[in-house]
């Protein structure tokens, strides 16, 4: 792998993606996530006010600036949101707060009540979240939740108040904090899979349509973020990153009945690892976002067979390399999120805990 500290050349850097903060504004409280708005030139900035209250930002791209378009403080300071489960007409956000309530917003109409409201979706705060079967996905709009009691939880907006799929530790078994939830799997009507990882390093797969764990593993340390490099296609790459700066690519196609997945571990940012986004346009080029406030972008490169046989005979699956394209220190304090648009490649929002919210743009990605 190539080393993401060592310093090039002049010509060579020119020709590497660059990481450009293009826009860098501070704000006057604890930013936890952001979120672009599907089909727009606009973002969602989510997190918690000095008083314990709930702010929403939507933010507009102007003119090589950002302006804000509407603002609302509510009741619970918010951690998570996503857009995964809306559709490309309603474009509402669902979030997750410190009290462990779950609401989805209308964005023209945030002052007003949540569409969608569960009170006490959790016994704590909802950690993370994410959403599948919306912005023309196939199967049903759902949203899963992960939280400080040790569950995790599916829901779909047409049946209130209960989840659809809940999976929790058995009685008697301690309760590990979920950190980070993924939707994958999701190539059709019927099949999804829920990916989860705890604060010891558990790491599980939930099989939504057989209602079962189908795979279950320890990483070594806290799982901080995960994702699928898409969630709509039959599981191909999940990347996982953790406390002590390491992070874990599974190539997700064959799995041993012994051995599991195969699997790839990197050390980078000499930190925490917050959180992994893939780049929609290109699903082999992903950011990792670091405790010391760097983010660095990362590109896999398949290997020449992704299957070979174990001494009996039985097919295991390959992993293939990662080299770092460019890294960049974009704050002095953890990256705590990260969002790609789905609409303009290279288009970025992150957030930090230095209470600035920044737009990146990364350029020559379609050259790598």
């Amino acid at each position: 792998m190539e080393d993401c500290r060592r310093m090039p050349g002049a010509a060579e850097a020119f020709e590497k993606p660059q990481i450009i903060a293009h826009v860098e504004k501070s704000l006057d409280f604890t930013l936890f996530d952001a979120r672009w708005i599907p089909r727009s030139a606009r973002f969602v900035v989510l997190g918690s006010r000095p008083r314990g209250t709930g702010a929403i930002q939507v933010y507009e791209m102007a003119s090589g600036d950002v302006s804000k378009l509407a603002e609302v403080e509510k009741t619970n300071s918010f951690k998570c949101g996503t857009f995964g489960a809306s559709s490309l007409q309603k474009r509402a956000i669902a979030t997750g707060d410190f009290k462990g309530n779950l609401n989805i917003w209308d964005i023209e109409n945030l002052e007003k009540t949540p569409i969608f409201s569960v009170d006490g979706a959790h016994g704590e705060i909802i950690n993370c979240m994410d959403g599948a079967g919306g912005l023309g996905m196939e199967g049903a709009p759902e949203l899963v939740t992960g939280a400080r009691d040790g569950c995790v939880k599916v829901w779909d907006e047409r049946q209130k108040d209960f989840p659809v799929a809940k999976m929790e530790p058995l009685e008697g078994e301690a309760k590990r904090d979920c950190w980070a939830v993924a939707f994958g799997d999701s190539h059709n009507a019927e099949d999804r899979t829920v990916a989860a990882g705890y604060d010891n390093g558990d790491l599980k797969l939930f099989d939504l349509r057989n209602m079962s764990v189908s795979w279950e593993t320890n990483v070594g340390n806290g799982i901080c973020g995960l994702e699928f490099d898409r969630k709509d296609i039959v599981m191909n790459k999940l990347v996982v990153t953790t406390l002590e700066a390491k992070y874990h690519l599974f190539d997700m196609r064959t799995h041993h009945p012994t051995k599991g997945y195969a699997m790839m571990t990197e050390k980078a940012h000499k930190s925490t690892i917050w959180a992994v986004r893939h780049l929609p346009q290109n699903r082999d080029l992903f950011m990792t976002c670091g405790g010391s406030g760097s983010l660095n972008l990362w590109k896999y490169s398949y290997p020449g067979q992704r299957q070979t046989k174990d001494a009996d005979g039985v097919a295991m699956g390959v992993t293939g390399s990662v080299q770092c394209l460019q890294n960049v220190i974009m704050s002095s304090q953890p990256i705590a999120s990260f969002d790609w648009s789905p609409d303009k490649a290279g288009l970025a929002v992150c957030t930090a805990f230095d209470q600035c919210l920044r737009v990146i743009i990364v350029t020559k990605l379609n050259t790598v």
